[in-house]
């Protein structure tokens, strides 16, 4: 049989377009064949690699650039444990530029003489390079998910490759976490997009989750589970040649009037010009232009003038000391640059620019200084000195911003972390921190991070959300306000659950100001973010290990120190690791009314997050009575979500009603949020609706006197 190529693809994160090519990877090795895995998702920042568990040595772009001769594709390669290769397309966002549709195909007519499979995890975006992939591929397999947000930007996939002349047949849809509770059916997602769907992929949160934490794909990490079967089988279906199209017959069909479209027409029909040398697209190129070796050379002359290596970063926090070498140091650079910028400033406000850019570089925090003066900026990500990342108005863009080198990246790790006592060095390369103003601060440098040293700030907000915002905002409706209000004053246990970011701090210091004002709350965090409004409240907050690494104070010392300290309620700021149960035993011991929040993508999932930490902890409990634990432990789950458009929602308010059904908890929905679409301007559309369940703990809520409407759970 001839070789492969298959190429998986979403324009959509978040679906397991990668955790499918993985698998699929490492199945077809499993059933004896030769198999090639490039990572081609530019945006995805070496997921594959870590999936792998692989640190590899080369990338696509080194072994395009050798002579054609030193060529060795499997030198270039790294070995997985099972058998298969694996190649990335880039080491570093550096190489992006070296990337093109041009010399991509020489590459794969090669590996194809080698390699019985190619499976590629494509980039989201149709450019040239992905579009020229495309037409030496034989099999498009087109991850979604069963909601309705994925299977719109599937149906978008689809018409783009079918205005692109690429054949119906030729894609086939693979329909990851397919028995999602309040999910499509199946059936639905094949009639809506018209194309064959070739697996279905069980949700199976905690096979996957220990699979991804261990680096190791599911089929080889748990080869018996119904996943990794599925997988198995997929791989069968793919040794079928009847399934796929040859390349030949691609471009004879994409050809009209002898002309094959490229994706830029396509585009231009609507009136998009898809600009690579964009502001963004240009930051990815690897070689300095004449500014940058401008800024370098003035920086270091700057350094050396004021002789700044001597300056301590205790000197520096001093306002006044900052002050007054911030003045010098502008005034040095404006000289400096009187006398060698020559030509290459044409403006005063470019002049101006750079004097600050430099002055922060040296002196501040470099190009992070205005990222902290913008109010609309809530994170910042710091991937390597050419990577700078944000969070605005909810959504995550790549800035223009960059850092002249890595030892600056590193400087400005040293001035935010050493007022505060931390430090970090080789031999420890991690910091995690909380700066004067509440701001968490993430640094980890090599020899564990690849690309450099990497920052991540996550900024406090300075204002105080109230669930009046939220209605505001729509990420609430009144009845679902009204509900969460009643069970506060009820002293129902809740967790708040969602992902990264999804705003589950915010909603639990907005669901605290429920709590009556009389009521002593005791709080338990990392890094202290909670801001309660309350007479009667006590703030802790835990300690890393000192530089003898002793002195450690976990949440877990904490938790146990405050059942001592007589609260009413109880906050962990977040449960991630064995204080999980002294949570669910103070739960269960008279602590009512206690919340926390734990990272998981819906309630159900946060059943196994539960159980997972327990175990992981080291803790010899059997699953049935962690289920019942929590079972009897807790109330209420809210689900928060953040959405493509950066708003974030209240997804879902479950109830646990402490009955154990098939072995597992069980779990009653009382508020979904229902998707409608995204309207033409990308915003999501929705209701929030009752599903007619009446909760549990209702009467118990009438009992206490606290007012609330029963209508409200009419559907």
């Amino acid at each position: 049989m001839s070789c492969k190529i298959i190429t998986v693809f979403s324009n959509k994160g978040g679906v397991g377009k990668t955790f499918v090519s993985v698998n699929v990877a490492a199945a077809l090795t499993l059933k004896g064949k030769k198999v090639l895995t490039v990572d081609l998702d530019l945006q995805a920042g070496q997921n594959m690699a870590r999936m792998f568990n692989l640190t590899p040595s080369f990338s696509l772009v080194d072994l395009l650039e050798t002579d054609e001769k030193d060529q060795n594709i499997p030198k270039y390669a790294t070995a997985h444990s099972s058998g298969l290769d694996f190649i990335p397309a880039i080491n570093n966002l550096g190489q992006v530029g070296h990337l093109t549709a041009d010399n991509v195909r020489p590459f794969f007519k090669k590996a194809s003489t080698i390699y019985d499979y190619i499976i590629i995890d494509a980039d989201k975006i149709f450019t040239e390079t992905l579009i020229s992939i495309l037409d030496n591929t034989n099999l498009i397999l087109l991850v979604t998910t069963p909601d309705i947000l994925a299977v719109y930007q599937a149906k978008n996939s689809l018409d783009i490759l079918q205005g692109l002349h690429f054949p119906l047949k030729m894609s086939k849809l693979i329909l990851n976490r397919a028995e999602s509770r309040g999910g499509v059916a199946w059936q639905e997602v094949q009639s809506v997009l018209s194309c064959e769907i070739l697996s279905l992929v069980p949700s199976d949160g905690r096979t996957v989750g220990l699979a991804l934490n261990r680096g190791i794909p599911c089929v080889i990490d748990s080869p018996k589970t119904r996943v990794s079967e599925v997988f198995f089988e997929l791989a069968d279906k793919l040794q079928s040649e009847e399934i796929y199209v040859p390349s030949s017959d691609i471009v004879k069909v994409r050809a009209v009037d002898g002309v094959v479209p490229k994706g830029n027409a396509f585009w231009q029909k609507f009136g998009i010009a898809f600009d690579t040398s964009s502001p963004i697209q240009a930051s990815y190129k690897k070689e300095e232009d004449d500014l940058i070796k401008l800024k370098k050379a003035i920086h270091h002359k700057l350094v050396e003038k004021m002789n700044l290596k001597k300056i301590s970063t205790e000197i520096l926090t001093d306002a006044q000391q900052s002050a007054n070498i911030r003045k010098a140091a502008e005034k040095v650079v404006t000289e400096l640059l009187a006398e060698t910028s020559g030509a290459i400033i044409s403006s005063h406000e470019e002049r101006g620019r750079l004097v600050r850019e430099i002055v922060n570089e040296a002196v501040g925090l470099g190009p992070l200084e205005d990222f902290l003066a913008d109010q609309d900026i809530t994170d910042i990500m710091v991937n390597s000195k050419d990577e700078i990342f944000v969070e605005k108005n909810g959504k995550i863009l790549l800035t223009n911003k960059h850092f002249i080198t890595a030892e600056q990246v590193r400087a400005t790790i040293d001035r935010i972390i050493a007022p505060l006592g931390r430090r970090v060095d080789e031999s420890m390369p991690m910091v995690d921190a909380r700066l004067p103003d509440g701001s968490r601060i993430n640094a980890i440098i090599p020899p564990l991070s690849l690309n450099g040293p990497m920052l991540t700030v996550r900024k406090f907000s300075q204002d105080r959300y109230t669930v009046e915002d939220l209605l505001k905002f729509k990420s609430i409706s009144q009845p679902m306000a009204d509900f969460l209000n009643a069970c506060v004053i009820g002293r129902k246990n809740m967790i708040v659950s969602g992902g990264t970011g999804a705003g589950k701090t915010t909603l639990l210091n907005i669901v605290s100001q429920f709590i009556p004002d009389n009521e002593r709350i005791i709080t338990i965090e990392d890094a202290a973010e909670l801001r309660l409004v309350k007479t009667h409240w006590a703030r802790l907050e835990s300690r890393p290990s000192n530089v003898e690494g002793k002195g450690k104070i976990t949440i877990r010392d904490l938790f146990i120190n405050c059942l001592r300290m007589r609260p009413d309620r109880i906050i962990i700021g977040e449960c991630r690791g064995p204080e999980v149960l002294d949570m669910l035993q103070a739960m269960n011991t008279g602590h009512d009314g206690s919340l926390t929040t734990l990272h998981a993508n819906s309630p159900r999932d946060v059943l196994s997050r539960l159980s997972s930490m327990v175990l992981l902890s080291g803790i010899e409990l059997p699953i049935r009575a962690i289920y019942e634990m929590a079972a009897s432990a807790i109330n209420l789950i809210i689900q928060v979500s953040r959405f493509s458009d950066g708003s974030r929602k209240i997804t879902a308010i479950s109830e646990l009603t402490g009955h154990i059904v098939d072995g597992l908890p069980e779990i009653k929905d009382v508020f979904i949020f229902k998707h409608g679409g995204i309207n033409s301007d990308g915003v999501i559309l929705g209701e929030y609706i009752p599903t007619g369940h009446v909760p549990k703990c209702y009467d118990d809520i009438m009992t206490r006197g606290i007012p609330l409407n029963k209508a409200i759970f009419n559907p």
